[in-house]
């Protein structure tokens, strides 16, 4: 069963908490969730094209996480981005530009839109951006171990207690496709205390889809 239940989905209320937070009518329901699908997407593209500027050296994905709060009369939004030097600078002006273009989206009347971009500290230590990384090595063809090691050598230096990274597809460009996992220190998916953090990638390359999945032990 542990191979089959998302890692987080299993330990929300004990060590995961959950990316969205508000109260809705049962008949309002849905429409909650289209708002938050709605600023996830906007935000998410708005830094991919408006402010490529913003990636990292190696050409990564800033953007870590995204937390939603909702009330009454206010939408929070807690951005959890990779710092850079340029970053600092357009601060103010992300948040602005976000603002205007979130709320002329989803037509808010009654309730305003405050943004607050966080710094993570240790950006290894997120799956994402591990995945990130493993995505843009393997699409500039580099060799599938090569890139493994490489993410995990990155991970340690963050202090973490153990990485398991697997990956299948048309790994390295073989005619079959296979699937490929390391470990490195622990894993315990079984054990419900233990915090783990997930993260699923999928990326296109020449030779087809290539997934990855990454689990991180803090």
């Amino acid at each position: 069963m542990g191979k089959k239940i998302n890692p987080l989905g299993l330990r929300l209320g004990i060590t995961q908490s959950h990316h969205s937070f508000w109260f809705e009518n049962p008949l309002f329901f849905s429409r909650g969730l289209r708002e938050d699908e709605i600023i996830r997407d906007f935000i998410k593209n708005y830094v991919k094209k408006t402010h490529k500027i913003l990636f990292t050296s190696e050409g990564i994905d800033p953007l870590c996480n995204i937390l939603i709060k909702k009330r009454i009369d206010f939408i929070k939004v807690i951005i959890y981005i990779v710092f850079s030097n340029i970053l600092k600078k357009f601060r103010l002006r992300i948040i602005k530009e976000l603002q205007i273009n979130i709320t002329k989206n989803l037509k808010l009347i009654n309730r305003k839109l405050y943004i607050v971009i966080k710094k993570v500290e240790k950006p290894y230590a997120q799956p994402n951006i591990i995945a990130e990384y493993i995505a843009l090595q393997l699409n500039n063809r580099v060799s599938f171990i090569k890139v493994i090691q490489r993410a995990i050598e990155l991970t340690e230096r963050s202090g973490i207690k153990g990485i398991q990274v697997k990956v299948s597809g048309r790994i390295d460009g073989k005619d079959i496709a296979r699937i490929e996992w390391i470990r490195e220190g622990r894993v315990p998916l079984q054990t419900i205390r233990a915090r783990i953090d997930h993260c699923s990638h999928i990326i296109r390359t020449k030779y087809g889809l290539i997934g990855i999945k990454i689990w991180i032990y803090l």
